[in-house]
């Protein structure tokens, strides 16, 4: 019988005050998604997506490719500076994105550190005693890691194969992943080594 127990991906953010975030608010802008974002609002998932390129495009695919949603829940949740966690696909608008620009990435941060503390806490329980959550983002730090270290406990995966990985790397080897339709393995975060050799890079695809 298969495993449905629910699998979550936390997707860490893109910088919602980065530059080439910001070309989706300029009056200039001339392409589908910014004429979009700017009249109606658009999926969080995309802008981070096209603010990120290849990484978040990685992380996106592979979460929707392998993630199974809790009751009620989302299997991709993007963190969202002064939001917590959202739904990938929630339509955020310019005001929401501006403000998420103005939250530090900073455990230290109230504005940043009590939104994803609740929702962490939600999802604790919308998961179950046996249900996980992987984080596609860096561990090397603690500004989301130690976060969910503290409410998901045994509960919160990683993929190793990301240690030493830069951005592009892990973007490359998740669409990778997808292509090939076979999940990266995955281990406990607590206890683990988050620090590496940079590993050789893929051969092309």
């Amino acid at each position: 019988m298969p495993d449905l127990l629910p699998k979550v991906f936390l997707l860490s953010p893109a910088r919602a005050g980065g530059q080439r975030m910001g070309l989706l608010f300029s009056p200039r802008a001339n392409f589908a998604l910014a004429w979009q974002f700017q009249q109606q609002g658009a999926p969080i998932g995309e802008l981070f997506q096209f603010a990120s390129g290849l990484y978040f495009r990685g992380k996106l695919a592979y979460a929707r490719a392998f993630g199974r949603a809790p009751a009620g829940g989302a299997c991709a949740l993007a963190i969202a500076p002064g939001r917590g966690l959202m739904d990938v696909d929630q339509t955020i608008t310019t005001a929401e994105l501006r403000a998420m620009g103005e939250v530090p990435v900073d455990v230290s941060e109230a504005r940043y550190r009590e939104p994803l503390e609740r929702d962490a806490r939600v999802l604790a329980q919308n998961l179950g005693k046996r249900g996980q959550a992987v984080l596609l983002g860096s561990i090397a730090t603690g500004k989301y890691a130690d976060i969910f270290l503290e409410i998901l406990g045994d509960r919160l995966l990683f993929p190793p194969s990301f240690v030493g990985r830069g951005d592009m790397s892990r973007g490359g080897l998740l669409l990778r992943a997808v292509r090939a339709q076979e999940e990266l393995p995955y281990a406990p975060l607590r206890g683990a080594v988050r620090h590496g050799t940079r590993p050789p890079r893929l051969k092309p695809y």
